[in-house]
């Protein structure tokens, strides 16, 4: 069965094929990575899978529903939500309220209720707060709960995204490039993380150049090279592939030994 499926996706930027002719599935409950040197076109496959850029060609079939040609909120109401490679984060607010912004689709109060204070909008302001602050220690985050956006570390904001993320309750989240800038250790604890989140019943697509932490997390394996599928198989699969090692990595003993780390 297929949560996603992709046929035939193409994006054209002028003359250039940014994203050409790729198809794959991705099924329901798996960490599915997608892995390539840069301008690839993994983060323009991102956007494509999020509605930003409309593709020139192909389709993109969610759950079911066909979103191809659809705004960036109607593939948030179908369940997908994303992350991004340059930290997104509303730095005039608190940790929490950052969070509780992505629980916005899921309440139901309306302007009336807004304008006259109901109790019915005080009950939902409440259950949105102790939402945002359940999802802040499942990522790690229970000493920001506090905090001010502005005075967290760049690693704890990488986080506070992933939260943010989940507040919407997404079927399938996607992650751009969450480990850079992180230290060992927060790349460490950053798997443990994108690890459990099948486990809450939402399924992961990881596009990433920490390479440990591909390998040590991914189930299945999409590799890009200039907007063109290069291989996808397990990672197992991947990671001894010659034509992957070449192209992402570069040719030689050292290419091939980090692709083993």
């Amino acid at each position: 069965m297929s949560l996603l499926r992709v046929e035939a996706l193409s994006k054209k930027f002028g003359g250039v094929n940014a994203v050409e002719d790729l198809s794959f599935d991705i099924p329901p409950g798996v960490v599915y990575s997608i892995i390539g040197p840069n301008g690839a076109g993994k983060t323009t496959l991102l956007n494509l899978l999020t509605g930003i850029y409309q593709p020139s060609a192909g389709r993109i079939v969610f759950g079911g529903h066909d979103l191809t040609g659809r705004a960036p909120y109607e593939y948030a109401n179908h369940g997908i939500a994303r992350t991004f490679q340059n930290l997104q984060v509303f730095f005039n607010m608190s940790a929490l309220e950052n969070v509780m912004v992505g629980r916005y689709m899921q309440e139901r109060c309306g302007l009336a209720a807004a304008l006259l204070r109901t109790p019915r909008l005080a009950r939902a302001e409440h259950a949105c707060r102790e939402e945002a602050a359940e999802l802040m220690r499942y990522v790690g985050l229970h000493n920001y709960l506090s905090a001010a956006a502005d005075a967290m570390p760049y690693g704890a904001l990488k986080r506070l995204e992933i939260a943010r993320a989940l507040a919407t309750r997404p079927k399938l989240m996607l992650l751009d490039e969450p480990a850079a800038g992180l230290n060992p250790t927060e790349a460490l604890e950053l798997d443990d993380l994108i690890g459990s989140l099948t486990g809450r019943g939402v399924t992961v697509v990881l596009v990433e150049h920490n390479m440990r932490l591909v390998m040590g997390v991914s189930d299945h394996i999409l590799v890009l090279d200039y907007g063109r599928k290069l291989a996808e198989g397990p990672a197992a699969t991947v990671r001894n592939d010659p034509k992957v090692i070449e192209a992402y990595l570069g040719s030689g003993v050292a290419a091939a030994a980090e692709m083993h780390r």
